[in-house]
């Protein structure tokens, strides 16, 4: 069995030890080799996930979705009823697609029908959705084949940008610090497993950076894997207390789980000169996609999961530019599968491939949530990501901002600031999102003293009350479909 499998239940509480505790435990397990640590599966996957041959690769993600949909049909309730299809469906795509997508509701609704009765429980491991879910799905990844395969992708990730077992990372990704909270308490912990100096996400006001410096100065990371949110307030604050033997010795910057707006890469890459990178992923891990050192667009793995964009109808998109839903079928968990399984984050297709890795479907940003559109008087969407783009050179002295919106039309902006803003910049940042939305909505500015992060540590951008599915099918704002182009980084 795998180590890492075996020793996953213990996570907390090493997490919550005393750092003498994990420094020692984490020095040791750090040395076993990663066979070891992780099975036989490890190797395998790391394998399929460094070919770039494209017969092989072809290949391989078509015996791939063969089994998952074969299995799946002939061994999950929820898709018994595609069994007929079996004996006529010869091209795997062509079966896919005559399954229709599935949703986080219709799997909470009826969880056993989506689990696989050709596995005993011993086969499963317990997971939950996380983020702002305020009822997170259960579901079950494959012991000792969900979670090696996971490992086996971000360590080739990982070395493709240049990190090595030598390097330190600094982590800002809602990992929990229990000291943190207590008074006076230290806001860092260092996990010597994976050589991560983690810094609370809780903690991310002015009044609490400096707290941060002496970790980052002793341990001199020189990655950073953040929350876009997170590293965007540490660089807000090394750019009023400028700290050069800590930017310097940072060689990149790894986003993911949330959306990157425009005004947040531009806040980083003023403090930070190096490649800042995105990686997309989620706990059902259905899909991946990442970007590479010469390339800040999301490359999605084809051998880890077959990735789709829909649209409001279940019809295909295609068309670079477009916004769709993004779709995945998950590979290799047997457990429980996900057949077309729509995330609920929505991304435009670029319109080329990258010259090393052409089987890679390539998207050029990922606008997060359905919650993180805004609704217009007139029901047209409009993504946050380009309302953020109206007004982030006002920005210059606001912390943090959250939109927030309980009527079509309406908005309000809720800012937390050092110094407050004048009534001109408040005009200018309400013309500038009714020029953003064409008209479709009425901005009101307000003044906040804190504004909550999730369980995980998250910002959420938006605080949608309405229900955004009863709009998917108005017109999309052109303007969004004009603000997605290739990031900068």
């Amino acid at each position: 069995m795998p180590l890492e499998d075996l020793l996953y239940p213990f996570l907390k509480s090493y997490t919550s030890a005393p750092q003498w505790v994990k420094s020692t435990l984490g020095s040791v397990y750090a040395m076993i080799p990663s066979r070891l640590k992780y099975g036989s599966a490890y190797a395998r996957f790391y394998s399929e996930a460094v070919c770039t041959d494209e017969q092989t690769l072809r290949a391989l993600i078509e015996q791939k979705l063969s089994d998952t949909l074969t299995r799946a049909i002939q061994t999950v309730p929820a898709y018994e009823e595609y069994r007929s299809l079996l004996a006529t469906s010869t091209c795997p795509l062509e079966l896919l697609h005559q399954i229709r997508p599935i949703t986080k509701e219709m799997i909470k609704n009826q969880p056993d029908r989506f689990v696989s009765s050709s596995f005993a429980a011993h086969h499963r491991m317990p997971m939950f959705t996380g983020g702002s879910t305020a009822q997170p799905m259960r579901f079950y990844l494959q012991k000792h084949v969900t979670r090696p395969k996971e490992s086996a992708y971000v360590d080739i990730w990982m070395k493709s940008l240049g990190v090595s077992q030598q390097d330190i990372t600094l982590v800002l990704r809602g990992r929990t610090v229990p000291t943190a909270g207590k008074p006076n308490g230290r806001l860092w912990m260092y996990d010597p497993i994976r050589r991560q100096l983690i810094l609370s996400c809780d903690h991310l006001e002015p009044e609490y950076m400096d707290g941060y410096t002496h970790p980052l100065r002793t341990w001199k990371p020189t990655f950073i894997h953040a929350f876009p949110s997170a590293v965007y307030a540490l660089a807000k604050w090394l750019h009023d207390h400028p700290a050069l033997d800590i930017t310097n010795s940072v060689r990149a910057i790894l986003l993911t789980s949330e959306t990157i707006y425009d005004y947040q890469l531009a806040a980083i890459q003023a403090v930070f000169s190096c490649p800042i990178v995105p990686h997309y992923g989620h706990s059902e891990r259905v899909l991946m996609a990442a970007g590479r050192s010469d390339d800040g667009r999301y490359l999605f793995w084809p051998q880890y999961g077959h990735v789709e964009l829909l649209g409001p109808h279940n019809q295909p998109i295609t068309q670079p530019g477009v916004i769709g839903e993004i779709v995945g079928t998950s590979f290799d968990n047997h457990v429980m599968p996900f057949i077309r399984y729509r995330t609920g984050d929505f991304a435009a297709l670029s319109d080329r491939h990258h010259p090393k890795f052409p089987l890679y479907p390539v998207c050029e940003r990922i606008e997060g949530r359905l919650q993180e559109f805004v609704v217009c008087h007139d029901h047209r969407l409009v993504s946050i990501t380009t309302l953020g783009a109206a007004h982030f050179d006002l920005l210059v002295d606001v912390h943090e901002i959250q939109y927030e919106q309980h009527e079509p039309g309406k908005v309000v902006l809720n800012v937390v600031v050092t110094t407050p803003l004048s009534p001109a910049t408040q005009r200018a940042i309400v013309r500038a999102v009714e020029q953003k939305t064409q008209g479709g909505c009425t901005l009101t500015v307000r003044t906040v003293p804190r504004i909550e992060r999730t369980e995980r540590g998250k910002h959420r951008m938006m605080i949608q009350h309405l229900d955004i599915r009863r709009y998917l099918g108005a017109s999309i704002d052109p303007t969004i479909l004009t603000h997605l182009k290739p990031s900068s980084c």
